[in-house]
């Protein structure tokens, strides 16, 4: 199914609907083979390339890779030298200090001094694995004040689960072009190229890394065939293309090591694509949220909207879980996140609104927070005095959309995040004050 929303300069921007799906945009008619992927003398004298995003024989419901017809092959360009610029974007192995168990939370970071775009503008708070071993995630944060003028990249280390939270994205990509608001995530695939232009002149979000299994829908359970995250929410790029005979600098991340060359094209020629990697965006504002409407509250993988598993059955790599507006209503219960020790860690961050475990301040829209396997944590004194004393009745979380990042690895900052002024040196006394118990 084709569907269009508008974007920043007033057209309608296409889009094919349905995660997962084997999907087929051309955009000039006849550009597609028919019967086969790669004729002898494709149409108009088009260049034939998979873009393979898991291993050839991966099982057919795993494997993902596209055919892309495009005006000159992309391996015609030199050799890649190293690239200076994303002086803060950190890879795997996360060993630059010390991992520490410490519960710890970040103040939004300012806006650049100068003109700064997309890949330079990245920073990184914490991670886990390396991208050699294909396992593990990253948590980073962008700030930019300025396009992507004459440049283009690419992500050879995973793929890119980015949620605009302040601006929003214009996204060119090889399948096609894409917008993302805040409230909104793009899905970008390990390899392709792509490039971010800021309609609003500025934009600030997270980033997760993903070095592992690709991000998928959840299982959904005993919940059911419906609720959560729905596969026709999920929009993917039509075919669009740039034919200009310019040149481009193309950069890619490759080991954690950043590469850089220079075209003398642009990369986002492709007039034609066909199959299972793409690009995806989905509207957060569609997740169908489920939870108790008796005693309790469910876990909050309740709010899983992607996951990364790993081989472990339901221990997953990345879990991308959101906290959206939705309604409380169960009897003799407290209602916000309990107090909790677990297994899993957790990196999370604000959208907009307040978080209903903090409403004490201190994590603002822009920030992070991050709680380490085995840390306790929990609502902070104020949320915790209202919770216990309010009236219970139905009511509406409203205007509010806070994520986390779990996996099964822990995070390990790098230096940048413990010696950063954004860090909160005081975090830990949101949970002084509490009164002892009296069970006498």
């Amino acid at each position: 199914m084709s569907v269009q929303t508008p974007s920043a300069a007033g057209e309608e921007l296409h889009y094919l609907s349905g995660f997962g799906a084997a999907f087929e945009t051309e955009a000039v008619a006849g550009a597609l083979p028919v019967g086969r992927n790669s004729p002898q003398q494709p149409a108009f004298g088009l260049y034939a390339e998979q873009l393979s995003g898991s291993a050839f024989t991966a099982p057919r419901l795993e494997n993902r890779r596209s055919w892309l017809y495009r005006l000159r092959p992309s391996a015609q360009h030199g050799a890649f030298q190293p690239y200076g610029g994303a002086p803060q974007w950190r890879s795997g192995p996360f060993d630059e200090v010390p991992p520490s168990p410490n519960r710890m939370r970040w103040s939004p970071l300012d806006w650049p001094s100068r003109p700064t775009d997309f890949i330079d503008g990245m920073t990184t708070y914490a991670g886990s694995g390396d991208p050699s071993a294909q396992s593990g995630i990253a948590a980073h944060i962008y700030v930019a004040n300025a396009d992507m003028v004459g440049r283009a990249f690419y992500n050879a280390d995973g793929e890119m689960l980015i949620l605009p939270q302040d601006g929003r994205l214009d996204v060119w990509t090889e399948f096609g072009r894409l917008q993302v608001a805040p409230g909104e995530l793009l899905l970008m695939p390990r390899g392709v190229r792509f490039r971010v232009s800021l309609p609003d002149g500025q934009a600030r979000g997270y980033v997760c890394e993903n070095y592992g299994a690709h991000f998928r829908l959840p299982e959904r359970g005993p919940i059911g065939s419906n609720s959560m995250a729905s596969e026709r929410d999920f929009l993917a790029p039509v075919a669009a293309y740039e034919d200009r005979d310019e040149p481009t600098e193309v950069i890619q991340k490759f080991l954690g090591g950043f590469w850089s060359t220079t075209f003398d094209h642009s990369p986002f020629d492709v007039v034609a694509w066909h199959g299972t990697l793409t690009p995806f965006k989905y509207d957060i504002a569609r997740f169908a949220t489920v939870g108790s409407i008796s005693i309790d509250h469910p876990d909050p993988s309740i709010f899983t909207v992607l996951t990364s598993p790993t081989d472990s059955p339901g221990t997953a790599n990345c879990d991308f879980a959101i906290f959206p507006p939705r309604w409380m209503v169960a009897e003799d219960t407290f209602r916000p996140p309990w107090f909790h020790r677990n297994v899993m860690s957790e990196f999370m961050g604000l959208i907009h609104g307040e978080y209903d475990a903090k409403e004490g301040g201190g994590f603002d829209p822009g920030g992070a927070s991050l709680h380490n396997c085995m840390s306790g944590h929990g609502p902070d004194q104020a949320t915790y005095e209202r919770a216990t004393t309010v009236e219970l009745k139905p009511h509406k979380i409203d205007k509010t959309l806070a994520f986390m990042f779990e996996s099964r690895f822990v995070f390990r900052p790098t230096r940048w995040a413990v010696e950063t002024p954004a860090m909160q040196l005081d975090y830990d006394e949101v949970w002084t004050g509490f009164a002892k118990g009296s069970p006498k």
